[in-house]
């Protein structure tokens, strides 16, 4: 999406922080940014704004030929784009994990949305096109990663002649570039960001990868550096509040979760990470208060129930676990996802029959050839065993 756009994303996981003190043991406010707690995160510099947007000479090369395919005063908007998808032998790979450096993408031939929309646009700038990030306001949607649900958001842009470029276009002055693999977020509105927001959620993304890896001080390392790039990007906060939480600094971990909820009170993965926090800290009554009251805004999205089946799978649950997932599904049936938890859970109870019905469904919708090969690998192995 991350995109997870990645963007990314990080999810029900909570941190906070209690700042203390002097010889006189009075405590001192804590603050949002607390480098005192992780004194060595300049061992860990991030990559800069030039260093993220690089291409090398092939890249370049690239982006100039796809262009200028016909003559240099044509500019092909969308030839450039064509180029981008068809990059390598089976075009250009969708890997939700992935956050990468354009120049890392373009030689990868992989990323997330985010990562792919970044390379696009250094391409796309160095042959003198325009090019426009938007944040496509999608529905809560989350990953599992090493235990962790991700909450991933999505990015893409559109690339356009200039105004006053002295060239003539060819196929257009404009086109809109989109590699969610799903296809289904180009209905949802969007909103133009600016390039310094989006160098923010590289950095957060590349944070919730160093949380999920327990690598602390890395994580704040790029908490930070978001958080100084863009202080408007609630997602930032959130995961640097679950990062304070998970070294047990309660109070600093409360008062980031409520900075994010002053930006966006409506940010649900924040009130969910603060109910977290409460219980954490015996703070019962007013976790319930938090939890039902998320519960009640996400009982109609079916990815709340997927996810809700997810963990109830990892824990070993599997009747819970089917349950989440029947209620996905009555809200959307043809969630390959959730299909393929249902086949899971019933590979688990021994029920070879059913697994293989939901694995054939989840083959079926699809939403790429990546996921395609995954499910059908998985079916093939349940067939021949």
């Amino acid at each position: 999406m991350n995109a997870r756009l990645a963007v990314p994303l990080l999810l029900c996981i909570v941190l906070a922080a209690c700042q203390s003190t002097d010889n006189q043991h009075v405590k001192a406010a804590p603050t949002l940014l607390n480098d005192s707690l992780f004194p060595s995160y300049t061992l860990f510099p991030v990559e800069s704004s030039d260093e993220i947007f690089y291409l090398d000479e092939d890249a370049q090369f690239f982006a100039e030929r796809a262009v200028y395919e016909k003559s240099i005063l044509q500019k092909n908007v969308k030839g450039l784009v064509k180029a981008i998808f068809d990059h390598s032998d089976h075009g250009m790979l969708y890997r939700n994990s992935a956050n990468t450096t354009a120049n890392t993408t373009f030689n990868n031939r992989a990323a997330n949305c985010l990562s792919l929309s970044i390379m696009t646009y250094a391409l796309a700038e160095h042959v003198g096109l325009n090019a426009t990030f938007y944040e496509v306001e999608i529905p809560e949607y989350w990953t599992r990663r090493e235990g962790y649900s991700l909450l991933n958001g999505h990015i893409n842009l559109r690339l356009s002649l200039p105004n006053e470029s002295p060239v003539a276009a060819v196929g257009g002055t404009w086109a809109d570039v989109d590699f969610d693999p799903q296809m289904l977020r180009n209905y949802f509105p969007r909103n133009a960001v600016s390039k310094n927001k989006v160098i923010a959620m590289y950095y957060n993304n590349k944070g919730a990868d160093a949380l999920v890896a327990n690598s602390y001080t890395r994580a704040y390392s790029y908490f930070r550096a978001a958080a100084k790039v863009a202080p408007d990007l609630q997602q930032s906060w959130v995961n640097l509040g679950v990062l304070y939480r998970m070294v047990d600094e309660y109070e600093q971990s409360e008062m980031t979760y409520k900075h994010a909820l002053s930006l966006n009170e409506e940010n649900l993965t924040a009130w969910e990470n603060l109910s977290i926090l409460y219980t954490y800290q015996d703070r019962d009554d007013e976790a319930l208060k938090i939890t039902q009251m998320v519960e009640a805004k996400r009982k109609h999205n079916p990815y709340y129930h997927y996810i809700l089946g997810e963990q109830a799978l990892e824990a070993g649950d599997i009747a819970l676990a089917i349950v989440h997932y029947e209620r996905g599904l009555r809200l959307d049936n043809a969630r390959h996802e959730i299909l393929f938890g249902m086949a899971k859970a019933y590979h688990e109870l021994g029920d070879v029959s059913e697994a293989q019905r939901y694995l054939e469904r989840a083959v079926r919708y699809s939403p790429n050839e990546q996921e395609k090969q995954r499910y059908s690998s998985k079916l093939a192995t349940i067939a021949s065993s």
